[in-house]
């Protein structure tokens, strides 16, 4: 969807998702400071059509002075926070890789001095992991769940693509290091109640969706299929760890 158009583009596509049953809980925009002309009209529209999360776009380092890249960064954010409390939405930053926030740390220093009403994290346990190791998931986990806002559901194993080299490649649910039966159990804890996504980012053999080949209409079973057993998955580790907490 255009952003230019989210005005008489966005209800339409709500109306269509909410005729199947199913509800709209958040957005996803590329939204970086209320300085774009768009954000305004996004975020109004969501507002009128009662939708609580919103997805910001994603800041980029420089790698000149990355303190000052953050600071920069924050100066954005803030703006469009406020814009977006106004509106009664709630924002979620992603811990996205190769971005501003890929460490949880570099954002936290943006988003903790800010009402905890309106700013928060949209965490993805894979990329923690794969930015924080064997147990630094433990620690930014810890950091983010008094103002966690949504989840970001995929998983990863690291995979050996040359000598000495490594690369993280996604993998189904429950297959990969993600710890998310762990993960769910904390979250559990602290009785968070917001949206998961899931994000369904591997290939699947003789499909090739992400090759940027049109999925072919044979095909379509195939992929549905397989986004069914991950959510599946979530809905099952989540279910424990509720049930448990």
């Amino acid at each position: 969807m255009l952003p230019e158009r989210a005005e008489t583009d966005l209800p339409k596509a709500v109306e269509a998702i909410r005729a199947t049953g199913l509800q709209v809980p958040m957005i996803t925009t590329a939204l970086l400071s209320a300085d774009d002309p768009t954000a305004r009209p996004i975020i109004s529209t969501a507002s009128k059509l009662h939708i609580p999360y919103l997805k910001p776009g994603y800041y980029q380092y420089k790698l000149v002075n990355v303190v000052k890249e953050v600071d920069a960064a924050g100066r954005q954010f803030r703006t469009l926070v406020d814009l977006a409390k106004d509106h009664g939405i709630q924002v979620g930053y992603h811990n996205h890789p190769q971005d501003i926030g890929e460490a949880i740390w570099d954002m936290a220093r943006v988003i903790e001095p800010l009402d905890p009403r309106w700013s928060g994290y949209y965490y993805d346990l894979c990329q923690a992991t794969i930015e924080g190791g064997e147990s630094g998931w433990r620690v930014s986990t810890n950091l983010v769940i008094p103002r966690l806002k949504m989840v970001a559901a995929k998983d990863f194993v690291w995979k050996q693509t040359a000598p000495h080299q490594w690369r993280s490649v996604i993998c189904p649910m429950g297959q990969g290091m993600s710890r998310w039966k762990e993960f769910f159990q904390l979250v559990a804890r602290s009785n968070f109640h917001g949206p998961v996504s899931y994000q369904h980012e591997y290939e699947i053999p003789g499909v090739s969706h992400r090759s940027g080949i049109a999925l072919s209409r044979d095909k379509v079973p195939t992929v549905m299929a397989a986004i069914k057993e991950n959510l599946d998955y979530i809905k099952r580790v989540v279910h424990e760890a509720y049930e448990g907490a």
